[in-house]
């Protein structure tokens, strides 16, 4: 704290070691001192407590990794590390850094489920009245190498990131009741950029930058993959891997769904496409322009301008005909293009689709369905901003994967309480960032008994009402088993 003297009627800053005192209210005097008691700002991170009991989603992630340290010696056990670190994220800390004033938090210590939330029976005096673990503890967390066994020195817990990779399909596929006749798997990447020595750090053209370019593959809300990739290799690099991963895993569950995979021109490759067609998987692409496709849209192009010179409104029109790559392509494909004309000038799009025109006419396939592709983008932004998946800046790529993978857990406890706890409520879609701020972000005085941890939860809540709905919807949905 700090001090100073300031006369009556100018800005006052006053501090003691006790209190800190601020600009008058008219005649009296405005103080503060931290001797509240034991407080938290993140009393709401209860609901995600609660949220997770139907997933049992960290006690499923902690199986993915392997624990070669001493049992007798460990003190926070894998499982209680991951849900420090994974609601962390979630309630808005995203640097390890952090949690080394965050390891003092009862509350965040009730959610990890520490039986001595206020610390009170560490085994060394320097770690009494801090039960959760530090930034040391979790980063050996995410830089322990592949091959670490027992003999290791500190990093000895080993991630399995298939077994990872496979958790999060799960996942999905157990939120839903039942069979659904079509699933559409969006599949985007972005820039992540990077600022150090990285592992895979390479400069990309189209960002102008060093990055990572991550793959993302969502069916709507729901997220299945996310993989870290380097800017040395084209985005799509690994997007028949992993589709083939999902579709093998999907159809093992619902064999009789259709699958539709949707993507950006970035996406138009011909392994992705022929690999769609020899196993019955429908796709939906942008397919980049080039000058044979403009030719096939040149008369529209003319007549969509005369139309706008006409109307002065945008102009569009649709164009189905086959194509095939001179050299790219093994087969020849449906393709629709669109010639348009507005204020901006002329912007003709085309895509690529194993669609038949028999149930999918031109504008619908682009319009309705290609279009719609864009709400992804959303969700990409919302797992970077608010849950922080662009902080990947550790060295190893092995460890930046991880993080990545901390941050997509983070997404899908967000959006299970999205699914189950929002329900119908007007926050029902709403992001992880407004969620947080109006559900989670709660400040509570929180005691702790021999048989109670009791939390005192602020009278001026102005969210209350939400707050009991999403509760109470929690309650009602049966846990699993």
């Amino acid at each position: 704290l700090f001090t100073g003297t300031a006369k009556e009627d100018s800005v006052q800053t006053q501090c003691t070691a006790e209190t800190v005192s601020f600009h008058k209210l008219g005649r009296r005097q405005i103080e503060a001192a931290f001797d509240g008691g034991q407080l938290s700002t993140d009393s709401g991170g209860l609901l995600l407590r609660e949220t997770e009991k139907h997933l049992n989603l960290f006690n499923r992630l902690s199986a993915c990794f392997t624990d070669y340290r001493q049992p007798d010696a460990v003190e926070h056990p894998v499982s209680k590390l991951l849900k420090q670190r994974i609601y962390g994220l979630a309630l808005g800390y995203e640097d390890l850094n952090d949690h080394d004033e965050l390891r003092h938090d009862p509350l965040l210590a009730v959610l990890c489920d520490h039986s001595d939330p206020e610390g009170k029976q560490r085994l060394h005096q320097r770690d009494r009245g801090k039960a959760l673990a530090g930034k040391s503890t979790l980063n050996r967390l995410e830089l322990t190498p592949s091959n670490a066994n027992a003999l290791s020195r500190y990093q000895k817990i080993v991630a399995d990131h298939a077994a990872i990779g496979a958790l999060l399909v799960d996942l999905f596929l157990e939120s839903r009741k039942k069979a659904p006749k079509r699933l559409i798997l969006d599949m985007d990447a972005t820039d992540d950029k990077i600022h150090g020595e990285q592992e895979g750090r390479h400069f990309n053209k189209y960002y102008d930058s060093y990055c990572y370019l991550p793959l993302y593959i969502f069916c709507g809300d729901e997220l299945l993959c996310s993989r870290l990739q380097t800017a040395k290799e084209d985005a799509a690099i690994n997007s028949v891997e992993e589709i083939s991963r999902l579709v093998i895993r999907i159809r093992q569950r619902w064999p009789r769904t259709k699958i539709l995979v949707r993507g950006d021109g970035g996406f138009c490759r011909d392994d992705l496409m022929s690999w769609c067609e020899e196993n019955q998987v429908d796709y939906l692409l942008g397919l980049p322009k080039n000058s044979r496709l403009l030719k096939v849209l040149k008369l529209d192009q003319v007549l969509v301008k005369m139309a706008h010179q006409l109307t002065g409104k945008s102009v569009r029109t649709f164009r189905e005909f086959r194509y095939r790559t001179r050299k790219s392509w093994s087969r020849e494909r449906r393709v629709i293009g669109k010639a348009v004309h507005s204020d901006k000038g002329e912007n003709p799009r085309f895509v690529v689709t194993t669609l038949g025109r028999r149930h999918y006419k031109p504008r619908q396939l682009y319009e309705q369905i290609y279009c719609a592709r864009g709400e992804m983008e959303n969700r990409i932004k919302e797992q970077q901003l608010d849950l922080f998946a662009d902080r990947t800046s550790t060295h190893h790529f092995r460890a930046n994967q991880l993080r990545l993978y901390f941050t997509s857990f983070a997404y899908v406890l967000m959006q299970a309480l999205r699914r189950i706890g929002l329900k119908g409520t007007k926050v029902a879609k709403a992001q992880a960032g407004t969620i947080r701020l109006k559900l989670l972000k709660l400040a509570g005085r929180i005691t702790v008994s021999v048989r109670r941890v009791r939390l005192y939860l602020n009278d001026n809540y102005p969210y209350q009402v939400l707050f009991r709905q999403v509760w109470q919807q929690l309650q009602l949905k049966p846990l699993p088993g």
